[in-house]
């Protein structure tokens, strides 16, 4: 619920403070006064789109800053404490929307910067706005069928979604059907090139490293002589060669230098550890001269075997150069190839249990989609039934509205029927959609007869907490009993939630709880606002100061007689006031 909208440098408001309470308030006020900014302030809190032009000349910014209650709306709660705001104690959230003059806007809820989609967010948890742009939004069949959908209640609503989920993954469905269809040739091409891949890497066989081993091996038989005789130098530069003449080699040369310092080693315990050393140096180049002693005799010319690393590294390459630079890259694709021929070979497969699921759920949609026309049409009764009553009450006695739900050309994901509203403007009129015969102020009434009658079935059917119902001149073409019973059936409507009422009728103004009056005076220099050059005085002095006060007693006597005869201090339109402030209380 709205507690307070403060608004400062907005159009021609410089600054104003208005408290909204429970129930019915009204906003009057002469023309140009400045009704209408105070709803344009309500729509930036909204997270509506900000406008530079709407800033006050003169000044560098417009803030509006409203009080929201929201105790009884867990959701927004958690909206706010999701964006990192806070609700205070009292169970209040503080809504700020600053607008620069060159064009850049903020927002914050609950004391945190958020983005404008913030508010936009929680704003239809909080504020239903209706205008002339609502009604002419009311005249489409899309708006016509939310509507009755929103009247027919928390059960509709529980098979309406059964339906779009149903419709939802029927389309999805029909998606990858066609998909597969489409692609089917493709998909053929593909597990073809991929059954050749693998029956080739089956044919060759690698296995994991073959083609480094290969390498080292071809290196090796290619250059069996330079490796003996390196290897044999070594191995006498180590050891020394048993069939030629003794001579020195490391392993002797050690061991010397080992006796030697072994034969003093008793003398000096750090010569004796120095030994030790030399003998395990002895052991390692024995260990070493056997292993290359080994090696040379093993090394031997193998022509064949070399062509046969050859002919195998060629089959490997023919493997690599198409499916991996390596073998264990080959391997890879392979298996990857593998699972992917598996899931290419189950299209078929796949094709068949999507189609039987389609088929599933067609059936699935013509069962639902006939049970949400059904509950349309009981809704469609009985919302054209309490709307007709309630249109008796609008001073329309004759007229009656007419819902019609028909079969649509093509399903969609809101069902298989179009929605009409119609109506019969007086006994034995045509019934006429009311995108071509009604009136304004035949659909400002009607409207709000849907508004009655869709809030009264939100309360009695599910006690849900209703949104704060915000009317722009909604009795625009109103006048004389339609114009009380316009204010009498609002007021209805305040009983079961907020509602605030921009008006210029004293009819509906006198079943207010509250009335505020937007009154306007020529400003200043300095009241226009901070920011203004001496080049703009002389414009800052003419631009119109507007405020908002709350009137009651004689004052509000004062105003309805303003707005009854323009002569406030007129004593028949004060005696009229009166009368209509006597009688709105009777009514109720």
């Amino acid at each position: 619920m709205l507690e307070e909208i403060a608004i400062e440098n907005l159009g021609v408001i410089r600054s104003a403070r208005v408290p909204v309470g429970a129930g019915l308030t009204v906003i009057t006020g002469e023309t140009g006064a400045g009704k209408t900014m105070v709803l344009t302030g309500l729509g930036l809190l909204m997270g509506g789109k900000a406008d530079p032009a709407t800033v006050r000349p003169g000044a560098s910014s417009a803030v509006v800053e409203g009080r929201v209650r929201v105790t009884d709306r867990p959701s927004v709660a958690q909206r706010v404490d999701d964006a990192g705001g806070q609700v205070d104690d009292d169970g209040t959230v503080v809504i700020l929307r600053t607008v620069a003059a060159e064009g850049r806007s903020r927002a914050h809820l609950g004391g945190r910067s958020v983005p404008q989609g913030v508010l936009a967010e929680i704003a239809d948890d909080l504020v239903t706005v209706h205008g002339q742009s609502d009604q002419l939004r009311l005249r489409t069949a899309s708006r016509q069928r939310v509507a009755l959908d929103a009247f027919a209640g928390p059960s509709h609503a529980e098979l309406l979604a059964q339906y779009r989920d149903a419709w939802t993954e029927r389309t999805a469905l029909q998606a990858e059907i066609d998909d597969i269809e489409t692609r089917a040739g493709e998909r053929a091409r593909e597990a073809e090139l991929l059954r050749l891949g693998l029956a080739e890497v089956e044919r060759v066989a690698p296995q994991p490293g073959e083609d480094v081993e290969l390498t080292a091996l071809v290196a090796r038989l290619g250059n069996v002589e330079e490796l003996r005789v390196a290897a044999q130098l070594a191995h006498d530069a180590v050891a020394g060669d048993e069939a030629a003449e003794p001579q020195e080699n490391a392993v002797v040369s050690v061991d010397r230098a080992r006796r030697a310092l072994e034969s003093v080693a008793g003398t000096d315990p750090q010569l004796a550890r120095l030994a030790e050393r030399l003998a395990e140096v002895g052991y390692v180049l024995a260990d070493v001269a056997t292993e290359i002693s080994g090696y040379v005799e093993d090394l031997a010319a193998d022509p064949a075997g070399l062509e046969t690393a050859h002919a195998r590294l060629a089959e490997l390459g023919t493997l690599t150069r198409s499916y991996g630079e390596t073998v264990d890259d080959v391997l890879a694709w392979a298996s990857d190839a593998g699972l992917r021929l598996l899931d290419l070979d189950d299209g078929g497969e796949r094709l068949h249990a999507s189609i039987a699921r389609r088929d599933e759920l067609d059936a699935e949609l013509d069962r639902l989609g006939t049970a949400v026309t059904a509950s349309r049409e009981r809704a469609a009764a009985e919302l054209a039934s309490a709307v007709t009553d309630e249109l008796r009450g609008l001073a329309m006695g004759g007229a009656s509205l007419v819902v019609d739900v028909e079969r649509a050309d093509e399903p969609g994901p809101w069902g298989v029927d179009v929605v009409t509203f119609s109506l019969v403007a007086h006994a034995g009129a045509p019934a006429r959609p009311l995108g071509k015969g009604a009136s304004g102020g035949e659909l400002s009434r009607v409207m709000l007869a849907i508004e009655v009658a869709l809030a009264t079935a939100a309360v009695e059917g599910t006690g849900q907490v209703l949104p704060t119902f915000v009317f722009d001149e909604v009795d625009a073409g109103v006048g004389g009993k339609a114009a009380v019973e316009v204010g009498r059936r609002l007021a209805s409507l305040a009983r079961r939630t907020q509602v605030v009422v921009v008006t210029h009728l004293a009819q509906v103004a006198a079943f207010a709880d509250v009335q505020l009056v937007v009154t306007k005076s020529s400003g200043t220099g300095a009241d226009a606002g901070s920011g203004a050059g001496p080049d703009d005085a002389d414009a800052a002095a003419a631009v119109t100061v507007t405020g908002v006060r709350e009137v009651t007693g004689d004052e509000r006597v004062r105003e309805l007689a303003r707005m009854l005869s323009g002569q406030e201090d007129s004593d028949a339109a004060r005696r009229h006031a009166v009368e209509l402030l006597e009688s709105s209380v009777v009514g109720r």
